[in-house]
């Protein structure tokens, strides 16, 4: 008996690392599983449905479950509709999506394409809108229809956004509006019993091999024993915010790396100044450096570069 029995799941970008690990766990806790992967490379080129499928044949050959592939790109409207119809065509339901499907084009600002650029924000940010959508409007039918669902969405963010990195302008933004939405569907959908939560997973992916070239990437059923890097670390806390367990939990981040936890607080009110009236431009520096920052310093002083020998 798992904590997901009886529960219908759609796990985007599951043909590997984070995704695959979150499918594979889904499944373990005994959910049905749509897993969707379009097969494409780390940057979105190509196309194939042999990692989708490879992954579901784990699923019911190796594992016992059930599962069905998809290969529909959910940046598409039209394609995240019809993942939405199939999950609901092939098992009667859907209770779960997680979506963890993405691409990374690393560039710094200054030399970043605009192609490279809306081509990250389209897969991320609007494929996870899309699918979104989809499922929102199947689960506020089934609430109209008096079958009010105990439903859960799971988005993927990252550090990138949620703090920062360089040469990350296109995915840190991605992510960062990807935590934005998963707020937004929190208030919006929890009249529909529809929770929404993220996280920011880790581990020696596809994507981290890009960067890190000395790395081996290694799928998450490939590692023999506790690996901190292992991709499939952050796929409990998943099955646990999909289940009934976490029906208190909604609108939240959380970073989910190795053996850890955290609880993200995201942006927070801090210190105050105000003023009689309309301020005076002229009187905010030293009120924010005062005040808010704690020095009456007239600026930040920025490095100096090291001289060329």
């Amino acid at each position: 008996m798992g904590i997901l029995d009886g529960k219908v799941a759609i796990v985007t970008g599951a043909g590997h690392g984070v995704g695959r690990g979150e499918a594979l766990e889904l499944a373990a806790q005994g959910a049905k599983v749509v897993v969707n992967d379009v097969g494409a490379t780390v940057r979105g080129d190509g196309e194939s449905d042999e990692k989708a499928s490879e992954v579901v044949a784990q699923i019911i050959r190796d594992r016992g479950g059930e599962a069905t592939a998809n290969s529909d790109d959910i940046s598409d409207w039209e394609g995240a509709s019809r993942l939405v119809a199939q999950a609901v065509s092939d098992f009667g339901r859907l209770d779960i999506l997680v979506n963890n499907a993405g691409i990374l084009r690393d560039s710094m600002i200054v030399s970043m394409t605009e192609t490279d650029f809306d081509a990250v924000i389209k897969v991320h940010v609007k494929g996870t809108f899309a699918t979104t959508h989809h499922a929102a409007n199947y689960w506020r039918n089934e609430s109209k229809e008096g079958r009010q669902p105990r439903a859960a969405i799971v988005n993927t963010v990252s550090s990138a956004g949620l703090q920062g990195n360089v040469g990350q302008a296109n995915y840190g933004a991605a992510k960062a509006g990807i935590a934005a939405l998963t707020v937004i569907s929190s208030l919006e959908l929890s009249r529909y019993g529809v929770r929404a939560n993220a996280i920011a997973p880790g581990g020696f992916t596809r994507m981290v091999g890009v960067a890190m070239k000395d790395i081996v990437v290694k799928e998450p059923e490939e590692f023999d024993e506790f690996d901190p890097m292992n991709p499939g670390n952050s796929a409990p806390m998943v099955a646990f915010l999909a289940s009934d367990q976490a029906l208190h939990v909604t609108g939240q981040v959380f970073r989910a790396v190795g053996s850890s936890i955290l609880h993200y607080k995201g942006w927070t009110q801090g210190p105050e100044i105000t003023t009689e009236g309309r301020w005076d431009p002229a009187a905010i520096a030293d009120a924010v450096n005062g005040d808010i920052f704690g020095t009456r310093a007239t600026g930040l002083k920025m490095p100096k570069r090291p001289k060329k020998a």
